[in-house]
């Protein structure tokens, strides 16, 4: 089984947590003080090995993973940041409904550029979330039109940050 580079771009609004989700994942460490990431910050991480249903083949993948501020200061150089990308995690705040709905125009756009890209969508900050079906209900819609899955994690105490990684890397395989 050898090792296969694959580039992930986190997409989202600003301050949703796309840089809190990365440094949970790489490093295993959460920063309660907000830092607002500055350009585009690139990070690598052996994920560990998926294998397909029923015992089948094993993949594994260094995830070259592409953060970006907020895209709506970067409009113009979002489409180089999504070129070549074999995935995304698309990120919204489970606390500001209005990111959920800022989805849609960053999905948009990134399958514009890769359309055989795969996306997870991603409901963060779950240890902050009340329970409110609606949002829920949106990110679920969200999901199905783009065809993909969607999970809700929380960057600060870690609940299914691997997991939404490990996600992404088998639906990249076409295993979920």
């Amino acid at each position: 089984m050898g090792l296969i580079k694959k580039k992930i771009c986190l997409l989202g609004a600003f301050a949703v947590g796309k840089t809190s989700l990365t440094e949970r994942f790489v490093y295993g460490r959460f920063e309660e003080k907000y830092l607002t990431t500055v350009g585009v910050k690139i990070s690598q991480k052996i994920v560990p090995p998926v294998q397909a249903p029923g015992g089948g083949r094993m993949v594994q993948h260094m995830f070259l993973i592409w953060d970006i501020a907020g895209l709506e200061k970067f409009d113009h150089v979002a489409d180089n940041y999504f070129r070549g990308a074999a995935g995304g995690l698309a990120v919204a705040d489970l606390t500001r409904p209005e990111t959920i709905e800022d989805l849609q125009r960053f999905c948009t756009r990134f399958r514009s550029v890769n359309p055989e890209a795969k996306l997870i969508l991603i409901g963060n900050k779950l240890d902050l979330f009340d329970d409110d079906r609606g949002p829920l209900a949106r990110l679920r819609g969200l999901a199905r039109e783009y065809a993909s899955d969607f999970m809700l994690t929380s960057a600060k105490s870690g609940v299914r940050v691997e997991e939404a990684f490990l996600g992404l890397s088998r639906t990249i395989e076409g295993f979920s």
